[in-house]
């Protein structure tokens, strides 16, 4: 009993404890971080900050669980942000945290009963009978002596054990760690350099169907290895220990028969020299000088040649090549200047000549991290031996398929068209040339004194504006559009016959209070797919560009009549959602209106909301940009029929707002395709 008395102390402690940002206040209360804002300038009994800093304060969970309590705003905290808490405050460390839930969330996937027979126990008696239950279900998916830090149950984790054991009951144990998971890579983005999971797939369904053995060298948390179906065996490496402990948790409970994962440098210690797979996967460290080019110069590996120091891509792309089997296939993620340093352009030749590089795809900026750089995938094979090597490499260029920075919109595209001519090379070492596109460059081409590589500098230019024809039916279009803009023209401005009369004006905050609209922040983030209306978006009148980045928060989606208004740049930008733009998720720096139809008229909200005055009026600035507070923007009290003839005049305005806009981006294209096609000869000067 003393024993079980302690552990409750102990428990109890970490749980007064814990502290939550504004952010997870605003998701335990359900609503946006500038309600919590709002609540603590107008509450005086709101919690004091216990930690944090003066712009980013943390407070007590206990004591917000309490206020909100008193509010009427929380009934109970839901579990899965109870169970995220925990992780927090983990005296050890979210890491530490992760990996004992993971642990005992596998118990519960692989052995339900065993587990069920352990909770029945006391927290103490729990933690002496969990150790050999947990040895027996990692050691089952692991492999004996497998490389999990192995940090002993204790009777003050039993809690948490048993509470993400209660989340898996309501989400399933792959879906509980993936959301604890996702909550630590969100809070600290920094600290990790993560693969999208789009790209994740790419790389995967390159490696090609029948991939049963797949290494990862550089596994990060998993997600290239997760990416691949049907395996039998996964080889998990990592520098850091704690990504390879929850690497190996991730695939075990992802359902990997067998997960093999190592805590070491790839490159210096191999810890599976000797064996060989029938795919890699890998998102190597980029532009690293202490890769261990002094004490590796004799090593094996390197059968294309010995790296320069300036290199490193080129030691793992050998080192992945050193670990397939004949045929196996490599997919690695690289840095452009790999294909064109000319430090390495001796081993791109010896590549080239012996058949071991096959493909070379330039991705859209954006696709990876660092984002603002159009990444590259190698594809490669281990050569047979005494067979001919392929005539020619595969070249392949996506920036044209995702112009205008659309890369969520478009990256379907770009990953059907990759596979497509991958797929068609694979099967006959040919592809239907298209221009800016793909093509098959024979490797005698490409074996000059720089062996540059690079997709878009072999590939033939894409038919200026798409030709002669295409001009033509631009230009027609923007005979219609300008056509159309001019019937739009607004009529000439006419004073109120009565002099200048204001009504009484109230605010967004004080619509709000009263149930008048709803206001909501956007955040990018949530379950599901929905696309995502950044900031850009709504000032250019764009359909969703963004990427929804994984959270395990339900997403507020736009509906028709919403109002968006970004809140950075101070700008007079207010937007009314269509149906086109209905179903998606408003981005960071957005705030969202929702009008009670019965109340309000959304085109008589947003034409207000654009008001100079108004918007200045809102404005406050900080040292490099000025953000609008959405509550302080002012509209008049009107009736609602008088608020729709205002609407239809804002509504008005708005289509030839986008008449002007698109005849804008028509006309660019028209002059760009011009000079393009006079310059390489497909246009006439006549």
């Amino acid at each position: 009993m003393p024993e079980e008395n302690a552990a409750a102390e102990v428990t109890a402690a970490e749980v007064a404890a814990a502290e939550v940002t504004a952010a997870e206040v605003a998701r335990l209360a359900g609503v946006g971080r500038a309600a919590v804002s709002n609540g603590r300038r107008r509450h005086a009994d709101f919690p004091k900050p216990v930690g944090g800093t003066e712009t980013s304060p943390s407070f007590s969970l206990d004591e917000v669980e309490h206020w909100l309590r008193a509010q009427g705003k929380l009934a109970e905290v839901p579990l899965r942000e109870r169970v995220w808490q925990q992780i927090a405050a983990h005296p050890g460390g979210a890491v530490v945290a992760l990996v004992q839930a993971g642990g005992a969330l596998l118990v519960v996937r692989d052995r339900p009963t065993d587990w069920l027979e352990l909770t029945a126990v006391s927290d103490a008696r729990m933690a002496t009978l969990l150790r050999p239950v947990l040895d027996q279900a990692l050691g089952a998916r692991l492999g004996p002596g497998h490389a999990l830090a192995e940090i002993p149950p204790d009777p003050a984790a039993m809690p948490l054990l048993r509470a993400a054991a209660a989340l898996a009951a309501e989400l399933g144990a792959r879906q509980a760690f993936e959301f604890l998971l996702g909550r630590h890579l969100d809070a600290n983005p920094r600290q990790y350099t993560l693969t999208p999971d789009g790209l994740a797939a790419l790389m995967a369904a390159l490696a090609g169907p029948a991939a049963r053995t797949v290494l990862d060298p550089a596994c990060g948390t998993g997600s290239l290895l997760r990416a691949v179906r049907g395996a039998t065996a996964l080889y998990a490496q990592d520098s850091a220990p704690e990504l390879a402990a929850l690497a190996a948790l991730r695939l075990a409970l992802n359902g990997t028969p067998q997960v093999r994962a190592a805590a070491a440098d790839s490159l210096r210690a191999d810890a599976f020299a000797q064996d060989t797979v029938d795919a890699v996967l890998c998102h190597p460290p980029f532009n690293e000088r202490a890769w261990g080019h002094e004490e590796l110069a004799y090593d094996p590996r390197w059968e294309y040649g010995f790296p320069a120091r300036t290199e490193s891509e080129l030691a793992w792309v050998q080192h992945a090549l050193a670990h397939l089997r004949e045929g196996g296939t490599a997919v690695l993620l690289m840095p452009p200047a790999v294909a064109a340093r000319r430090s390495g352009r001796r081993i791109r030749a010896d590549l080239l000549r012996r058949g071991a590089l096959r493909a070379v795809v330039a991705l859209p900026a954006g696709a990876a991290p660092p984002y603002g750089i159009p990444l590259h995938l190698w594809v490669l094979r281990r050569p047979a031996p005494h067979a001919a090597p392929p005539a020619g490499l595969l070249l392949i260029d996506t920036a044209a398929l995702a112009a205008d920075d659309r890369l969520r919109s478009v990256w379907p595209a770009v990953h059907e068209a990759v596979q497509e001519a991958w797929s068609a090379y694979d099967r006959t070492g040919s592809v239907a040339q298209a221009p800016g596109v793909s093509r098959v460059v024979p490797v005698i081409e490409l074996l000059d004194d720089d062996v540059d590589l690079t997709p878009a500098r072999h590939l033939p230019p894409p038919t200026a504006g798409g030709g002669p024809a295409e001009l033509t039916a631009v230009r027609e279009r923007l005979g219609e559009t300008l056509g159309r803009a001019a019937r739009l023209t607004p009529p000439a401005a006419a004073a109120p016959a009565g002099g200048t009369v204001r009504p009484p004006m109230t605010t967004v905050g004080e619509l709000a209070r009263a149930g008048a609209l709803e206001l909501h922040t956007g955040t990018g983030g949530g379950t599901g797919s929905a696309p995502v209306l950044t900031e850009q978006d709504v000032s250019t009148g764009s359909g969703p560009t963004g990427t929804l980045a994984p959270t395990a928060d339900e997403p507020v989606l736009t509906a028709p009549g919403d109002v968006l208004v970004p809140l950075v740049g101070g700008a007079a930008i207010a937007r009314v959602v269509d149906e086109a733009t209905a179903g998606a998720v408003p981005g960071r720096g957005l705030a969202l209106l929702r009008p009670d139809p019965a109340a309000l008229d959304p085109w008589f909200l947003a034409g207000f909301l654009r008001g100079t005055a108004n918007t200045r009026r809102a404005s406050s600035h900080a040292s490099t940009a000025t953000r609008l507070d959405v509550r302080r923007l002012r509209l008049p009290r009107l009736p609602l029929a008088q608020q729709q003839g205002y609407g239809l005049r804002f509504q008005a305005l708005a289509e030839f707002e986008d008449a002007l806009r698109l005849a804008g981006r028509l006309g660019e294209q028209l002059v760009q395709g011009f000079h393009d096609g006079l310059s390489d000869g497909t246009v006439t000067p006549e």
